[in-house]
């Protein structure tokens, strides 16, 4: 691998002056500009992006920590923000917790070692407020005030899939899914759901367990054994939702005509699922980019941005019927 003292050699000029051509920074004639960068091409020399950003106390690395990449919602969050980040000339670490404290910890701490120049994240933990100095952006949940925040207008979600079954003659509600030990979004869906199923005047049920994603049957199995009645159910993933559709299924029950549902994140893109699910569907392009947004403003000035909250989109699908 060729040196940056090689460069320097072949176009006749200092090390210092081969550093201010690769940074773009301090004068540098236009003659001598050109030499370097002809020597750069001819001896195929790559800058070491790692090496010389640590000498500058920053580099253009940005930390996204996530529960985890298997998750449709977290891959395609994960997707669309290495993309926004690319088209900034930064790239991204991607740290995937599975949903461990201790995970999120390390990982944090392993970040701002390597002096990444900021962070976002999502942690459904009790996350200790970091001492750190370093722009962070939160996903979905908010950690600390100091922290700029983007997540969608799960309320509005909430209030939407109420009034979706409600007109489609449903008058025994379910709300369903995961607890979180800690606040998140899927609170304000929980609770704008049972809400405006109070004002429109029939019964709702909370049913939630904490556990980590991929144990989405073992809640079901759990909830059915109850036999609490419902016509009309709200889930907090579409995951949820399709497991609620195939318990119900092997119990003989079909969905929509015994019962309807709706899902929340909508990570059901195409139509070969069957049934087509309606979905609460959260605006994860949106909100990736977003993110990046904030977070590359935070870089530049620390004092810009805000919270986001960005409106979600309800799909009807083919898990609920027609309006009567």
């Amino acid at each position: 691998m060729q040196t940056i003292k090689e460069v320097a050699k072949m176009a006749g000029v200092g090390l210092g002056t081969v550093s201010r051509v690769l940074n773009d920074s301090g004068y540098v004639k236009e003659s001598t500009r050109q030499k370097v960068l002809a020597a750069v091409e001819a001896l195929h020399y790559v800058p070491n992006d790692v090496a010389r950003n640590l000498r500058h106390q920053s580099t253009r690395f940005v930390g996204l920590i996530i529960p985890t990449i298997w998750h449709p919602f977290f891959s395609k969050l994960a997707y669309f923000i290495e993309q926004e980040l690319y088209l900034s000339d930064y790239k991204m670490l991607l740290c995937n917790t599975e949903q461990a404290l201790d995970k999120e910890l390390r990982y944090f701490e392993m970040l701002q070692k390597s002096q990444v120049a900021g962070i976002i994240m999502i942690s459904y933990n009790d996350f200790p407020e970091p001492q750190s100095d370093l722009p962070i952006v939160t996903i979905d949940r908010i950690i600390s005030p100091r922290f700029l925040h983007v997540s969608a207008d799960n309320s509005h979600g909430g209030e939407l899939a109420a009034e979706a079954l409600v007109q489609r003659g449903c008058r025994k509600l379910l709300f369903l899914g995961s607890a979180s030990p800690v606040p998140t979004e899927v609170d304000n869906r929980r609770e704008a759901f049972v809400r405006k199923a109070r004002e429109l005047g029939v019964s709702c049920t909370v049913y939630e367990e904490t556990v980590l994603l991929k144990q989405e049957m073992p809640v079901i199995q759990n909830f059915l054994a109850q036999d609490i009645p419902f016509d009309g159910a709200l889930t907090s993933s579409d995951l949820f939702a399709a497991a609620l559709i195939k318990a119900m299924g092997e119990k003989g029950r079909a969905c929509p005509d015994d019962f309807q549902v709706i899902g929340f994140d909508g990570i059901q893109d195409n139509h070969y699922f069957k049934p087509i699910l309606a979905t609460i569907r959260q605006p994860v392009e949106k909100m990736a980019r977003k993110s990046v947004e904030i977070l590359l403003g935070k870089i530049n000035n620390p004092t810009s941005g805000e919270d986001t909250i960005i409106d979600i989109e309800f799909f009807a699908g083919e898990t609920i019927k027609p309006i009567i």
